[in-house]
């Protein structure tokens, strides 16, 4: 049998000791790290280092940033960590045009607010100025006199109400690549049809429908024109079953009619 090394207590009582000295010393660390970390903290907490310099507003394109901000109630020099997100949300959403809206913190100064806002769908032409309808049928205060409404149809010959709200329903639901090719919409009731509008679209035609279940009755616009000879103008009806109506034909039948 080959001779076995023994170890005696006193050749580990050195290393046992070492072992110990390492442990006690990083609890050390780690209690001095942890601590100074809480220094830190309470500096961070009660300094300006945490108080908010820069408040960004993101996804607004009609409402304006200053009038966001100001409704947030989020004031430049207050602690970032004291904000109340769900006053400041609920606040935002007060304004009619905001659909939905979100606070977060950019540390360490930072707060960001991204909102966005319910699309419109048309403007009311009244008396010379313009207010812009929403998704949600509800009108909103005139634009300034330096704008014009060019991101949706012109609505004449309307009052604010129930049929107006209709059809604002009704255009939310129709295609946005359709809805830019109309221009202006007139309310043009009838003693058959008190819903009866009249459409003058970008290309030139003039389509004749009805409030009710508009989206659907304009729906097939885009191919029906395909079939139109493009030197052709004149009147799309588009009520039950669509057909073109050339205003030449138009013109000789109301002339016959003369004679």
């Amino acid at each position: 049998m080959k001779d076995e090394k023994v170890i005696t207590i006193e050749d580990r009582i050195p290393k046992l000791k070492e072992q110990r000295k390492q442990r006690a010393n990083r609890r050390l660390v780690f209690f001095l790290s942890f601590f100074f970390f809480l220094i830190l903290l309470v500096i961070y907490f009660q300094s300006p280092l945490s108080h908010i310099k820069t408040i960004e507003i993101k996804g607004n394109h009609h409402v304006s940033s200053a009038e966001i901000e100001e409704a947030s109630n989020i004031m430049i020099g207050t602690s970032i960590w004291n904000m109340d997100n769900d006053d400041s949300i609920e606040s935002i959403l007060a304004i009619e045009e905001i659909a939905d809206a979100e606070i977060t913190r950019s540390l360490p100064t930072t707060v960001v607010i991204t909102v966005s806002e319910h699309k419109r769908v048309a403007y009311l032409h009244d008396n010379g100025k313009y207010f812009p309808i929403i998704e949600t049928g509800k009108f909103l205060t005139e634009l300034p006199d330096d704008q014009f409404p060019a991101d949706a149809p012109i609505l004449k010959n309307w009052e604010q109400g129930a049929v107006v709200e209709e059809l604002a329903n009704e255009l939310n639901k129709v295609p946005e690549s359709l809805v830019n090719r109309i221009s202006e919409i007139y309310y043009s009731p009838n003693e058959t049809d008190p819903l009866r509008i009249t459409l003058y679209m970008n290309d030139g035609f003039e389509v004749h429908t009805t409030v009710r279940n508009f989206s659907e009755r304009i729906a097939p616009y885009a191919s029906i024109i395909k079939e139109i000879n493009p030197d052709s103008k004149g009147i799309i009806h588009m009520r039950m079953t669509p057909y073109f109506e050339n205003y030449e034909t138009e013109e000789e039948t109301a002339s016959e009619g003369d004679r």
